[in-house]
């Protein structure tokens, strides 16, 4: 039995539907039941998010494996992720599969990364077999950066990154569910190629949509912002995932969604995303 957290969301909601295509017995654990996807095999068990303890131990009871997707950006996210992780444990998961973030480390200059490393920490010293999937900024996202006028703005230089599909990686995902060999291991999913985001901006224009990157200093990126009226440490991270990309820290590319689900990761293309 496969337990799947972020059932109503993007990643684990496609790979819910992947294991329930593959005919695999899960359990998903979701806050509204109402906004579960009816899966046939699928058991439906409702919790009070990562803060109730009690609940998320009683839905992870029997669970062969926990696909845990990393809770909402937050100032107490790191705390919320340990009372998922020591529930998980309390209820004798089998092992824990994270939903972490490329470049995971204490001084990630993206500060949501250093998140996922206090995470990455607590997950390896909760005596749980544990496996981590890192994945870089989503393909299908980028579009979304961009303004009404199609322009990506930030500052990121000409720093490059490999953007991987949602659908690659949740692709991975199944196949460190279900697979064998994969404790203690974690693997950073990529797309192919890394690109700027002036390449990225133009290889996903569309004669509907034409995109374009515009490289903004600091202090622009902070003043464009500023309107969203966000508290600081979110705008820290909305500047953050540029500044990361213009460190370099985002350009890793690996071979490992291909040699996880067998087929190439999706490159960057308009046609990836149905364009």
């Amino acid at each position: 039995m496969i337990g799947v957290t972020g059932a109503t969301g993007a990643i684990g909601g496609r790979v819910a539907r992947r294991l329930a295509a593959r005919g695999v017995p899960q359990r998903l654990l979701v806050r509204d039941p109402a906004r579960a996807p009816a899966l046939d095999g699928a058991e439906i068990r409702a919790f009070g998010g990562y803060v109730d303890r009690d609940g998320l131990r009683d839905g992870c009871d029997g669970l062969d494996v926990l696909l845990l997707v990393s809770a909402h950006e937050a100032p107490d996210r790191v705390a919320e992720h340990r009372t998922a992780i020591e529930a998980a444990a309390a209820a004798g998961v089998g092992r824990i599969v994270y939903l972490s973030f490329l470049g995971a480390a204490p001084e990630a200059t993206f500060t949501y990364a250093r998140d996922h490393f206090h995470t990455e920490a607590l997950l390896r010293d909760a005596g749980v077999p544990w496996t981590v999937s890192r994945q870089s900024l989503y393909l299908d996202l980028l579009p979304e950066l961009a303004d009404e006028d199609g322009a990506i703005r930030g500052p990121a230089g000409d720093g490059r990154l490999a953007p991987v599909l949602r659908d690659d990686v949740a692709d991975a995902l199944v196949a460190l569910l279900t697979g064998e060999g994969h404790e203690g291991r974690a693997y950073d999913l990529t797309g192919p190629e890394a690109l700027t985001l002036d390449e990225i901006a133009t290889r996903l224009s569309t004669s509907e949509r034409p995109l374009r990157f515009v490289d903004e200093t600091l202090e622009e990126a902070y003043a464009s912002r500023a309107s969203y009226g966000a508290e600081p440490w979110l705008v820290d991270g909305w500047v953050s995932t540029y500044t990361a990309i213009a460190a370099g820290e985002l350009a890793t590319v690996t071979d490992d969604v291909r040699r996880l689900t067998g087929h190439e990761p999706a490159a960057v293309t308009s046609a990836a995303l149905g364009g």
